[in-house]
C-alpha cells in the first residue's frame, strides 16, 4: 500500500490549501473499511493528530482545528481529503496522511508553511 499525499504549499494567513491523500496498491473493500487520518509535524514537536475519518464517515478533529479545518473521503477514488481554510501561522508543519486498516500506512508528507 502506498499512500501519496499532495496539496502543500506556501499560503499567507488566512488563506486555504486542500490536501489529498491517494492510496494504491489496496483493494476497494480494503479501503472502504480503513480509517483515514490526517497527521502534522512542526519542527521540534512530535507528530499529532489533526483529524480522522472512519469507514461510516464519523469524524474528529483537533480542538486546534475545529470549525477551520474538514477532513472527507471518496472511496471509489481511494482518496482522502483535509480541508485547511482560515490558515494560521501555528499551522506550519510537515502533514502526513495515515491509513490504519489491518495495517497501518504513512503517507511521505507534504509540507504547508502559512506565512506572510
Amino acid at each position: 500500500v502506498q499512500l501519496q499525499a499532495s496539496g502543500g504549499g506556501l499560503v499567507q494567513p488566512g488563506g486555504s490549501l486542500r490536501l489529498s491523500c491517494q492510496a494504491s496498491g489496496i483493494i476497494w473493500s480494503t479501503f472502504r473499511m480503513a480509517v483515514m487520518g490526517w497527521y502534522r509535524q512542526a519542527p521540534g514537536k512530535q507528530r499529532e493528530l489533526v483529524a480522522s475519518i472512519t469507514s461510516d464517515g464519523l469524524t474528529n478533529h483537533a480542538d486546534s482545528v475545529k470549525g477551520r479545518f474538514t477532513i472527507s473521503r471518496d472511496n471509489a477514488k481511494r482518496t482522502a481529503y483535509l480541508q485547511m481554510n482560515s490558515l494560521k501561522p501555528e499551522d506550519t508543519a510537515v502533514y502526513y496522511c495515515n491509513l490504519k486498516a489491518r495495517s497501518e500506512y504513512w503517507g511521505q508528507g507534504t509540507q504547508v508553511t502559512v506565512s506572510s
